[in-house]
């Protein structure tokens, strides 16, 4: 593919609820712009961006896409999103190299839960946004119904810049309210989505002219010179609204509507040409904000100016190895450029570099900035990093990396294959940010965490796929600990005769319990060398051998002072190892003794909800054991809800919370302190410990 200057290249990214189109779409805008010579079928399984196995099997989107093509001279990097909210890390990601986010939306089933979570990142990044309203060729579409969610979803800024022609099924093509003119798709699937111009329908004329009068206000708004000339009676010329029109979706103050269907071709040349018109180019963006040194610094996308790139989505491929995708924000990378890590101080070479569409290849002679790019077998660089010439400590600031939802515990079906197990879960997670491999001491687990129950099947699938390490999942062990709520005595003695020396030691200890959260406190009260002050450390050392093996119920003590106060030993026969086993036996049946309970560990849940789930939700927590802290106004009509919970409560809150509000509601959880475990539930507690031994 050849080179294109910055104020050519239009990167866009396509976002949206599940179902709504936009792999379609993608395709769409491949197939009339010559990329591709056939259009592929997601139910097929043929689309140029959905490629891999679980892609396929499914028929959605698991993850970030790059296509690029090129239209009236310019070059478009489309990058085809996840729909589902499994996957938002890759939206993220999709969104910070984005100028323009191209929202799908299907006039069939209208605002989706994901178009708002994805309008909501947008916004945060401040990224330009227009809106394709698809699917118009199906029963039960309606444009009217969905330009009315559109407004009330997200405000006045929403601007049809066309109306439909037919409904439904006699769905034939689209007005340009710009430009007073109809465009008409009957040629067939041959035509390849070219439109006829025409005069706009009769039965429609006096709405559109209402709509483009509307529409011509809105946009001289913007500028006081077109306003004063409007006032005055004169005809604004369509280059002039256009270019009006571009400043306001540069600022992210005008969300242009257009329509169509992707399946059918009405509309997608003229969404790609919109994209061209007012699109912002990289150079139209502000600077990007990078760190230098201790402070900050902006970089404009000149391709003259010193290379800097970032990296925002890597793909761990067994047969090439690793693909680094990333953004040229300064400069012009060229083959066998060196580059360095700031973050690992790394020198890394760009041998060849190349763009993907889908899964093929396209070699690149040259990425300048604002243009997206392709290098394979990078060895110290991953998602989030920087690129800089070398004595360059330039940084751009990473993606934001999510928080885990939701997490299981996976065992190799093999039992050889643990090593290739954590290869495998380390190189996906090089490619997923989202992804989080942890080793739980306490339980013996090894947990994948992960945004929800899709996700993690999609790595489990990945393992077996890509690095031939299948899975056993577990239920996640929740850490219970041990305490005692009196005060108890016991003598440890350990004596063991053999041919020769034998083992001696008796220690008589005293327990009792400690405040919440103060641990282990060891006391020695021995007077008269009724144990040997070399041997103290071994009592003490096999006290906290056995409260760390488990108590009574067999999870690990805590909250103790023990007080050894007497003891004997043998001048000959006494050692560390005896009085290490008399500390261990003494604590045990000490313990024994105390009153033992469990302690179960509380999380701090923070529930981001509507409104209108606030009831659900609070009576769900109390259903949970949850203690409520408090709720305030997240604005925008949510409410946040802060409570302490049980985390055995919550281990699956994910798939929950999603079901109780429709997916709209989103939690953080962090682990806050153990308390007392009920009486009643300690029996099954034990009981499933019991079980998850055998």
């Amino acid at each position: 593919m050849k080179s294109f200057p910055p104020a050519r290249i239009r990167n866009v990214a396509l976002v949206g609820h599940g179902g709504a189109g936009k792999t379609t779409l993608a395709e769409a805008l491949l197939y009339c712009s010559g990329a591709i010579n056939r259009q592929g079928r997601v139910e097929d399984g043929t689309t140029t961006t959905d490629f891999d196995p679980e892609e396929v099997k499914r028929g959605i989107s698991l993850s970030l896409a790059l296509a690029p093509f090129e239209h009236d001279g310019y070059k478009i990097n489309l990058l085809d999103t996840p729909g589902y909210a499994d996957f938002v890390g890759d939206v993220h990601a999709a969104l910070r190299v984005a100028d323009l986010a191209v929202f799908v939306v299907s006039a069939v089933e209208g605002v989706e839960v994901q178009t708002e979570a994805a309008w909501r990142i947008a916004a945060q990044l401040d990224v330009p946004r227009m809106i394709f309203v698809n699917k118009l060729d199906r029963e039960r579409a309606s444009f009217e119904r969905t330009l009315d969610e559109l407004r009330e979803k997200f405000g006045a800024g929403v601007a049809p810049l066309e109306l439909p022609i037919g409904e439904e099924l006699s769905f034939r093509g689209v007005a340009d309210l710009l430009t007073d003119t109809a465009y008409f798709y009957e040629g067939g699937p041959d035509a390849k989505g070219r439109a006829t111009p025409g005069t706009i329908p009769d039965d429609m004329a006096d709405r559109e002219h209402t709509v483009h009068d509307n529409l011509v206000e809105g946009i001289v708004v913007a500028d006081d010179d077109l306003m004063e000339r409007y006032l005055e009676g004169e005809t604004i010329s369509p280059k002039e609204l256009e270019d009006t029109l571009a400043l306001g979706v540069d600022q992210a103050s005008v969300f242009p509507v257009v329509c169509g269907s992707a399946v059918k071709l009405v509309g997608i040349d003229r969404l790609a040409q919109f994209i061209c018109e007012i699109g912002p180019s990289p150079q139209r963006r502000p600077p990007v904000k990078v760190r230098a040194g201790d402070g900050e610094t902006e970089i404009a996308s000149d391709p003259d100016g010193p290379a800097l790139a970032f990296v925002f989505k890597t793909v761990a491929d067994p047969y090439v190895g690793k693909v680094t995708f990333f953004k040229t924000l300064s400069g012009t990378v060229r083959p066998d450029a060196q580059l360095t890590n700031p973050r690992t101080h790394a020198d890394e070479r760009l041998h060849g570099l190349f763009t993907m569409r889908g899964k093929e290849q396209d070699t690149l002679s040259e990425v300048p900035a604002g243009d997206i790019g392709a290098v394979a077998k990078l060895s110290d660089t991953g998602t989030g990093d920087t690129l800089a010439p070398k004595g360059t400590p330039v940084v751009v600031p990473t993606i934001q990396a999510l928080e885990p939802a939701l997490s299981i515990a996976i065992v190799p079906r093999s039992k050889g294959d643990e090593d290739k197990l954590m290869i495998g879960l380390h190189r996906l997670q090089d490619e997923d940010p989202a992804l989080r491999v942890s080793r739980n001491d306490e339980t013996k687990q090894t947990l994948l965490s992960g945004m929800g129950e899709t996700h993690l099947s999609i790595v489990t699938e990945r393992l077996a796929r890509k690095f031939g390490v299948e899975v056993n999942t577990e239920e996640v062990r929740v850490p219970y600990r041990e305490t005692i709520t009196a005060q108890a005595e016991a003598e440890g003695k350990y004596k063991k005769q053999t041919g020769g020396h034998g083992q001696f030691g008796v220690a008589f200890l005293r327990v009792e319990p400690l405040d919440r959260g103060a641990g282990f406190e060891f006391v020695d009260k021995i007077v008269g060398g009724s144990i040997p002050r070399q041997f103290i450390p071994a009592v003490e050392k096999g006290i906290a051998e056995a409260m760390a093996t488990g108590g009574v119920f067999g999870f690990p003590v805590v909250d103790v002072r023990v007080t050894c106060f007497d003891g004997k030993y043998h001048p000959v026969d006494s050692s560390e190892m005896s009085f290490k086993m008399a500390g261990s036996l003494g604590f045990r049946e000490a313990m024994a003794k105390a009153s033992p309970v469990l302690l179960e560990p509380i999380s701090m849940l923070e529930v981001v909800v509507p409104v209108a789930h606030q009831g659900d939700v609070m009576g769900d927590l109390n259903a949970r054991r949850g203690r409520v802290q408090g709720t305030e106004s997240a604005g925008t009509g949510e409410q946040i809800i802060t409570a302490l919970v049980p985390t055995s409560e919550v281990m699956r809150y994910a798939i929950d919370l999603r079901s109780l509000t429709g997916g709209r509601g989103r939690f953080t959880l962090e682990h806050d302190h153990y308390d007392l475990l009920p009486s009643h539930l300690t029996d099954r507690v034990t009981k499933a410990m019991a079980e998850s031994a055998k």
